[in-house]
């Protein structure tokens, strides 16, 4: 049977296991390496979304630039909230394939694939609603007007993305990244090719470059498929065997996949409370932080890939039977993923000055400023990547090994009741202020960047305590 990347597995054999000289077993951190790579690259590739879709928008003006930041977390956290069941497909898959149940991890991925269908109503009342839930944040009309504008195509099209994410979760959790890679990476060609199509020749401004990246997905998504359903896997996984709904399976997906969107939600929840104070401060501070964040994903995502090899590798040996075998793995995971992040978060800093301009037109009135700005939360968002590194690697372990509904209290707790709370008082002034009674210290852009370090540190060392706490050992997947 061929294991990650194409290597033969037997049953005797762990995941990133090998034994030296001595006959000592140890944590292969070459063969985590070689699963990250691919998962790297196609975090790489996502990072390169990000930044050419605020590249094309920084060509429109800075008030788009501030709406495109006003609404991106806020509709990433609905895509994470609906998209549960996909999201449990990468879990599911990897422990199946530990324990060589193949025709359980193919039922997992049409399992996800039937929900991204089921939530195209969803989607389509959310995407028409969103006049109605922008409005209480009093946006100035003009950006009011542009978030609008991109918000309607995107979430019309979210469905296709999390059709697509079910597959990935698929190729991932089998250790087949390298197919992972190349869809995403064709999906980036598409986007970069769509985005001046449809937001300058067709003169669709925002709205062009949210139907840029539905398009995009499509493709990737009919690619994805094809792959799936060639030769080899339609024989060993059963592909079209498993294609018909189990109810009872698709409600225990969902039980484990919900809290992993709703942890995600929460998070991107909290940030989108962050990204709204930011942008009522000004254009320049929304324009800002919208770069930093943009810019920081270059740490922020490999790191997310990284951390998905720690899904699969814990994953895959929960599956073989080996607990303490999965502990060993996340552990080295953990360790990789913040050692990376704290490395590339100073190095982003330090070439803030050269990197930061490319992001603005020269002669916008706003540009020095948001230069400026950006240059100084840019170390504040530098400081806080190893933590996030912690976050991300002990958040995917959890995940692979099938624990969600703790993490996901945990994040609801501290992004609401911690991060935004201490956002606000560090943020405005009281003249300013959302909220009155609470105390209000006015420190602007760089005291919600303060906020969002307190937040990323405690989020990262609560979830390591709670994967050193090995409590996920006694969870077990109903199959």
């Amino acid at each position: 049977m061929d294991g990650p990347e194409g290597q033969v597995v037997t049953a005797a054999e762990l995941p990133a296991q090998r034994i030296d000289a001595h006959g000592t077993t140890r944590v292969d951190l070459r063969a985590i390496l070689l699963l990250s790579a691919p998962l790297i690259l196609n975090s790489g590739v996502q990072t390169l979304l990000n930044l050419t879709d605020t590249w094309f928008i920084g060509r429109l003006s800075t008030d788009a630039l501030a709406a495109m930041g006003t609404i991106y977390w806020p509709i990433i956290a609905i895509i994470m909230l609906l998209s549960g069941v996909g999201m449990a497909v990468q879990t599911v898959v990897a422990q199946a394939f530990g324990a060589r149940e193949l025709r359980r991890a193919a039922k997992a991925t049409w399992l996800g694939l039937w929900s991204s269908v089921f939530a195209i109503p969803v989607f389509a009342a959310v995407a028409f609603a969103g006049p109605l839930m922008l409005k209480p944040f009093g946006l100035e009309p003009e950006i009011d007007r542009l978030a609008a504008e991109f918000w309607f195509p995107r979430l019309l099209g979210a469905p296709i993305g999390l059709a697509l994410w079910a597959l990935f979760g698929f190729f991932n959790g089998i250790g087949r990244t390298t197919v992972t890679v190349a869809v995403s990476s064709c999906v980036a060609i598409a986007n970069i090719a769509l985005n001046p199509l449809f937001m300058f020749r067709l003169g669709l401004g925002m709205a062009g470059s949210a139907w840029a990246t539905n398009v995009a997905m499509a493709i990737g998504l009919v690619i994805a498929l094809l792959v799936w359903h060639s030769p080899s896997y339609r024989e060993s996984y059963s592909v079209p065997q498993t294609r018909a709904i189990d109810w009872p399976l698709l409600r225990r997906q969902f039980v484990l996949g919900f809290p992993m969107g709703l942890l995600y939600a929460a998070d991107l929840i909290g940030a989108s409370f962050f990204m709204l104070m930011e942008t009522d401060l000004s254009a320049a501070d929304g324009a800002a932080t919208q770069i930093v964040m943009m810019v920081t994903s270059v740490a922020y995502m490999p790191g997310v890939g990284i951390a998905m090899a720690g899904t699969t590798l814990v994953g895959q040996a929960i599956g073989a039977g080996d607990r303490a075998w999965a502990f060993r793995v996340g552990n080295t995971v953990i360790a990789v993923a913040a050692g990376y992040m704290g490395a590339i978060g100073i190095l982003l800093a330090a070439l803030g000055p050269w990197i930061l301009p490319l992001f603005v037109q020269a002669n916008d009135p706003l540009a020095a400023q948001v230069i400026g700005l950006g240059g100084t939360i840019l170390w504040i968002a530098a400081a806080y990547q190893f933590f996030d590194g912690l976050n991300l690697g002990s958040g995917f372990a959890l995940r692979g090994a099938g624990e969600s509904a703790v993490p996901a209290v945990l994040v609801i707790v501290l992004s609401w009741f911690i991060f935004v709370p201490i956002a606000h008082t560090l943020i405005f002034d009281r003249s300013q202020a959302w909220i009155g009674g609470l105390p209000q210290l006015g420190w602007g852009s760089v005291g919600g960047w303060l906020a969002l370090f307190i937040y990323v540190l405690l989020l990262g060392v609560t979830l390591l305590m709670r994967w050193r706490s090995r409590a996920w050992q006694g969870i077990r997947l109903a199959a």
